[in-house]
């Protein structure tokens, strides 16, 4: 599959990109070889493959979320530099 220059300034253009003429000649070039290896993936026998949306097996890289203990809250507030009641005070940012 071959693309022109200007489908490149096209969709340069849609992307706010500004080319110069020498990077449209070499996305040109990129471009023409990604789409030819593309054009090679039609040919692939893919029926046995199943759906994936990662390539590599990860499960839940989190940790498990267990309750526990929370900080009181006059030792949270130890060390605010203000506070209102069982709060942090803050300077108001939005008017």
């Amino acid at each position: 599959m071959s693309i022109d220059k200007e489908t490149i300034k096209h969709v340069a253009h849609l992307a706010r990109i500004e080319l110069q003429p020498n990077e449209l000649e070499k996305l040109s070039g990129e471009l023409h070889e990604i789409l030819g290896f593309i054009d090679k993936l039609k040919y692939l026998n893919v029926e046995q493959v199943k759906p994936t949306s990662h390539i590599l097996p990860i499960s839940n890289i989190l940790r498990e979320d267990k309750p526990h203990v929370s900080l009181a809250t006059e030792k949270a507030l130890e060390n605010a530099p203000s506070k209102k009641g069982n709060f942090f005070s803050v300077p108001k940012i939005i008017e």
